[in-house]
């Protein structure tokens, strides 16, 4: 008989067992720590334990499945209206027996009654209150095409694709950066600052990356940090990554240009500028994510040596 309940204060180890045998596909952290489920998802301001729906048979967890909410446009809290389904989890052997649906039926009708009108699955950016720097890589970035069973298993509930986000990835030691006599020019008047936070942190950011190793890169006037920015990226280390990839990795997320100056060369300056430095950190690999349809990102990605290894899509409750 399966019982289905609410997270308890007891359930870290079993919800990390579940994960690390749940074959989650490259994009998931391997051999996850109950302590560092605990850290990125379970200590968050805005976790609610009836989110958090455990299948349990036999006093031992079979399933889960983990619903929040997605963040407001600015970024200042969260958006009750869009719900999402973060992670839906069920062990090897007890799959095809319902109990995937009946906990994404549960997750629906605790979202619903919270407020929401729309139910996405798949954590992406924006939509992405849990998960940061455990499953996508530098960030979530829908369900992957790498996770096998969790595209179909959508689909056959009802959800129909969203946007599709792609997973890049650089070898640090690979070729070196390309010379462009603009990019000359650009570090002849700009340089690269670090900053260990935002200067204008969110509420949302601080959610996803505030517990995380993260440093912002900005890139400004030479001799006038912060007086103006004209590209910025957050880097944040993925350790947890180190079993699963066998490697020392970064990821580079929220990379922005201001949009006057756009074209212009200043986020591959930014980018390559980073690769460059990361040689000396022994730093291996650079994770980086773009949405398909933004084609700017995507060019950018790829001109700085950045390679296409995976995709996610997010999905949506069709008549949600």
């Amino acid at each position: 008989m399966i019982e289905y309940r609410p997270f308890r204060n007891s359930d870290p180890p079993e919800l990390a067992r579940l994960w690390n045998t749940g074959g989650l596909g490259r994009g998931a952290v391997k051999d996850l720590a109950p302590d560092v489920l605990d850290l990125v998802n379970l200590s968050q301001p805005h976790f609610q334990r009836e989110g958090l729906i455990l299948a349990v048979e036999n006093e031992r967890a079979v399933g889960f499945i983990h619903a929040g909410f997605a963040l407001k446009d600015d970024e200042s809290g969260l958006e009750k209206k869009h719900g999402v389904i973060c992670a839906a989890v069920v062990e090897p052997k007890s799959r095809r027996q319902g109990i995937g649906r009946e906990l994404v039926r549960r997750a629906e009708e605790y979202l619903q009654n919270a407020g929401a009108t729309t139910i996405s699955a798949g954590p992406a950016p924006g939509r992405d209150p849990f998960y940061v720097g455990l499953y996508g890589g530098c960030q979530p970035a829908g369900f992957l095409d790498s996770d096998p069973a969790a595209a179909p298993f959508f689909q056959k509930l009802g959800y129909v694709p969203l946007a599709r986000h792609l997973v890049y990835q650089r070898e640090v030691t690979g070729p070196p950066e390309p010379v462009h006599f603009r990019l000359i020019g650009i570090r002849r008047k700009l340089e690269v600052v670090g900053s260990l936070q935002p200067l204008d942190m969110t509420w949302g950011w601080g959610a996803r990356f505030g517990r995380l190793d993260t440093l912002e890169f900005l890139l400004c006037p030479k001799g006038k940090p912060g007086a103006e920015t004209f590209a910025r990226v957050t880097l944040m280390g993925l350790e947890n990554y180190i079993g699963k990839w066998q490697q020392r990795a970064v990821g580079l997320a929220g990379l922005f240009v201001p949009e006057k100056d756009r074209r212009k060369g200043y986020g591959q300056a930014l980018v390559l500028d980073i690769c460059r430095k990361l040689r000396d950190e022994m730093i291996q690999c650079i994770d980086a994510h773009a949405e398909e349809s933004n084609t700017a990102a995507r060019g950018l990605l790829e001109s700085c040596g950045f390679q296409q290894i995976d995709a996610g899509t997010e999905f949506v409750k069709a008549n949600a």
